[in-house]
């Protein structure tokens, strides 16, 4: 089952006193469903899932699937708790969203058979359609090919979100796995490379700024233009990497922000970008705006990288 080719990960807009903004999350989640989005995933890490409330979240599903419509909206109900994730679950599925994404439980490192045990009773606790999130960097735990194969067979575990970084895992799921099992890249950067072991698409980060030129990149891909596809995700790369400069999704949110949409600040434990890393992500557009020049009247690129280039020129007098 696949929700799309492009899901981003959508930050949680928040005001001046760190308080959820759900007005500001219907302007940005109908935002990026006009700039490259199939649909998003709400309340990821990307979301501060860490830091937002239960009852936020909840709030968000129903405000972001309100703002959607058809466009599928997977709620981020994951956490190292078992319990927690199925009752969060339960909760979700009755806002209306389209399916649930959980991520290997962290910090306690589970067993294979821990995993499987905990991925198996979210899924047996809801009808929603589960997707899976593997990303080790972040969790200290990696889902394991053969353990995803056999969760692939309950019902309604449908996808994965795999972030481990490596193409050899990434061969090997694609080699165990039933064909119609939809696996994304968690990573922006090895959406290219995973689309050609036959993935399906990108939970993205990246694709809050450059959601357009994504959608160029793997709808050139899959019309089988590789070179077209190719020399995008080259110019696209640098931005890939970029927004991760510190702790995600400090930078995504700052961009958000210099573009005029209002993503605001992050909850502590994170902080706000730094005017060393705000100069930096200044820098990183301008020279995107540079190399892409040729795309600058094009139709799908003239509210995205332009946009933001204006806006940043304006927040870079705030650095001194």
């Amino acid at each position: 089952m696949s929700f799309g080719r492009i899901l981003t990960a959508m930050v949680t807009p928040m005001n001046e006193a760190l308080e959820v903004d759900y007005e500001e999350a219907k302007r940005l989640a109908q935002y990026l469903v006009a700039h490259g989005s199939d649909g998003l995933v709400v309340c990821g890490t990307t979301g501060e899932s860490p830091t937002v409330t239960a009852e936020e979240k909840l709030e968000l599903f129903k405000v972001v699937k309100g703002a959607l419509g058809k466009r599928p909206v997977i709620a981020g109900i994951g956490s190292y708790s078992t319990d927690a994730s199925i009752a969060m679950a339960r909760k979700a599925e009755k806002t209306g969203v389209d399916g649930v994404m959980a991520v290997v439980p962290y910090y306690n490192k589970p067993s294979q058979e821990g995993m499987f045990q905990h991925f198996k009773a979210i899924a047996e606790a809801t009808s929603l359609p589960l997707m899976l999130y593997n990303v080790p960097g972040r969790t200290s735990a990696n889902l394991m090919p053969a353990t995803v194969k056999r969760l692939s067979e309950i019902r309604n575990i449908v996808a994965l979100k795999e972030a481990a970084g490596s193409l050899d895992q990434v061969s090997e799921l694609k080699r165990m796995l039933p064909s119609d099992f939809t696996v994304y890249s968690g990573d922006d950067s090895m959406t290219l490379p995973m689309l050609a072991l036959g993935c399906s698409g990108i939970i993205s980060v990246a694709a809050h700024v450059i959601g357009d030129e994504m959608k160029k990149m793997v709808d050139a891909w899959f019309a089988g233009d590789t070179a077209l596809a190719t020399k995008l995700h080259l110019e696209l790369f640098p931005i890939f990497k970029g927004i991760f400069v510190t702790a995600n999704p400090v930078p995504i949110k700052a961009l958000l922000n210099m573009a005029g949409l209002k993503a605001g600040g992050v909850r502590l434990p994170l902080v706000n970008a730094t005017q060393e890393e705000m100069k930096f992500l200044i820098d990183l557009m301008d020279d995107f705006k540079k190399i892409h020049v040729s795309d600058v009247n094009n139709k799908n690129t003239a509210h995205g990288i332009p946009k933001l280039k204006v806006a940043a020129d304006k927040a870079s007098n705030l650095i001194v």
